[in-house]
Formats: C-alpha cells, sequence, structure tokens
C-alpha cells in the first residue's frame, strides 16, 4: 500500500506560502517587521503580510531546505536556533552547522531561541550570563537583532521569566516575538502538536490572551490543507505570523512518519502536563 503524506511535507509546505503570495501576502521576517513598524510610524509597506517564524529546535538540515523554498519565492524569514547540547550547537569544538550558514546566505535573519532559565535550573542570575554568552557566540556569525523563547514543555520554568530582572534591549535586541508583537493587530498560527490548532496541547508556544477569541470567530484550522482553503476564500485576517518547526516539514517517507509517531507521543505527555499543573 503506497504511503499517504498529505500534510507536513516540503510540497504543501511550498503550496502554502504560494497560496498566501496569491492572495496578496508579503512574507517577511521578524525583525523586518520590527524596523517597518518603527521607521514608518506604524505603518507596513503592504497592507497584508505575514510574519514567517521558524524555530530550529532540531535537525537543521530540514531548515535549509524551507529556507530555499522560501528564498525561491522571494520570501523571507526568521530561523532561530536553540544553542548547547540541547541544540543545534553541539559538540566539544563549538561550531556553527553549514545549513545555518547557508539560511543566512539566502537573506534570512538568524535569531537565538534561548531557553536559559531552563537550562540553568531556574536561577535568574545564572541564565543570564548563560544567556549572554551563546548570543555573542551566535553572533560571531550574524548579527543577531531578535530572540525567542523556546518552550521546553518538560521544564518547570519560563524562560521569559529572564525578563522580570534583566532586558535584552540592553543588548542591542530588537525584539522578542513574545513579547514585542502587538497580537491585537497579529493574528498567530503554530504548528505546535504537528497540527494548527494545537494550542490545545501546547504549553507555551500559544497567545492566551487572545486564543479564545480567534476560536470564538472560528479562526482555527486542523491540517495544512484546511488552512490553505481558508486563505483561498479569504478567511484568515490581513496580518499574521505563521511559526512552523522545520524539522516535521519532509518529503522522506521514512522520516515523515517517524515525526508523526514522535509528535502523537509528545502530545499525550502534553496533554498530562497540563492537566498536572
Amino acid at each position: 500500500m503506497a504511503i499517504q503524506m498529505k500534510d507536513f511535507t516540503l510540497d504543501i509546505y511550498r503550496e502554502l506560502l504560494e497560496t498566501l503570495q496569491k492572495q496578496g501576502y508579503e512574507l517577511i521576517s521578524y525583525a523586518d517587521y520590527l524596523h517597518q513598524m518603527s521607521n514608518d510610524k506604524c505603518q507596513m509597506s503592504n497592507d497584508k503580510y505575514v510574519i514567517l517564524r521558524h524555530d530550529v529546535d532540531a535537525k537543521p538540515e530540514n531548515s535549509l531546505k524551507t529556507a530555499q523554498i522560501e528564498h525561491s519565492l522571494g520570501a523571507k524569514a526568521s530561523y532561530y536556533f536553540r544553542t548547547g547540547e540541547t541544540g543545534c550547537y553541539k559538540g566539544s569544538k563549538l561550531s556553527l552547522p553549514e545549513s545555518v550558514r547557508a539560511i543566512a546566505a539566502l537573506g534570512h535573519e538568524i535569531g537565538y531561541h534561548y531557553e536559559d532559565m531552563s537550562l540553568c535550573g531556574g536561577d535568574i542570575d545564572t541564565a543570564w550570563s548563560h544567556f549572554k554568552i551563546w548570543l555573542d557566540y551566535c553572533r560571531q556569525y550574524y548579527a543577531v537583532e531578535t530572540i525567542c523563547m523556546h518552550g521546553a514543555p518538560t521544564s518547570k520554568y519560563d524562560s521569559k521569566d529572564l525578563w522580570q530582572k534583566y532586558d535584552y534591549k540592553k543588548l542591542d535586541i530588537i525584539g522578542e516575538p513574545y513579547l514585542d508583537t502587538d497580537f491585537s493587530d497579529v493574528f498567530y498560527l503554530t504548528d505546535t502538536g504537528r497540527c494548527w490548532d494545537g494550542y490545545k496541547v501546547s504549553v507555551r508556544d500559544k497567545i492566551p490572551s487572545y486564543q479564545d477569541e480567534w476560536t470564538a470567530r472560528g479562526l482555527t484550522w486542523h491540517t495544512t490543507p484546511a488552512l490553505i482553503d481558508a486563505i483561498r476564500q479569504g478567511k484568515i485576517p490581513a496580518h499574521v505570523m505563521i511559526t512552523t518547526h522545520p524539522q516535521r516539514w519532509t518529503n522522506n517517507p521514512a522520516a515523515w512518519w517517524k515525526e508523526c509517531v514522535m509528535q502523537n507521543a509528545k502530545n499525550i505527555i502534553k496533554r498530562i502536563l497540563i492537566k498536572t499543573k
């Protein structure tokens, strides 16, 4: 029996982006969004735009493939990479993966996907020192302007709590998506849970202040084909942030099925974590 991969393939990711462009959406990075909002007195160059954000938790080689698709369409995106032994900057001789260099060379933004509070056991001062070390490391290869929290669902620590004491803007960081985006104006979509309504099993990758409102308005879809159909029908708002995890998107059948099985197991664990909190 032939393997049916109807979602989370690179082919359907391209179709998603092409559909957005056909409907008049400009596809931009998070840094571009912040710069335009600041420089143009809160006016974007296009009335319809999608901020493309990628959280690279693993498999940076997958990210290069999505980056190449975006580049071929003239789109720009933000790629946030985890660090240390938990992320993409691994090894005793720490070196930036070649895929990260290639993504930057395509014109995309590179950012730091920080989880310092989790990695430092909730010690805020140690986490701040850890954050600065890794930010400096990332900046050896790219002029990092924005950062984004990694949810770390199994950790009891929220790495955004680091900013209760410290200020990332003193390090020439212009923004953090969860903290510097006007979500009263920007609709948020994420593939957390390997679906587009995964906020139900998400520990931290969600926008609690607005999620119920968006759901009440019917702005919720489970699959990418359903989302694409909604875009074609003009059902999504004019301003959107789309977050994906590129490790989930592949045309390789073995990798696709492995990710599918692993994510279903993770969703069960996250449901338990949410219920026990």
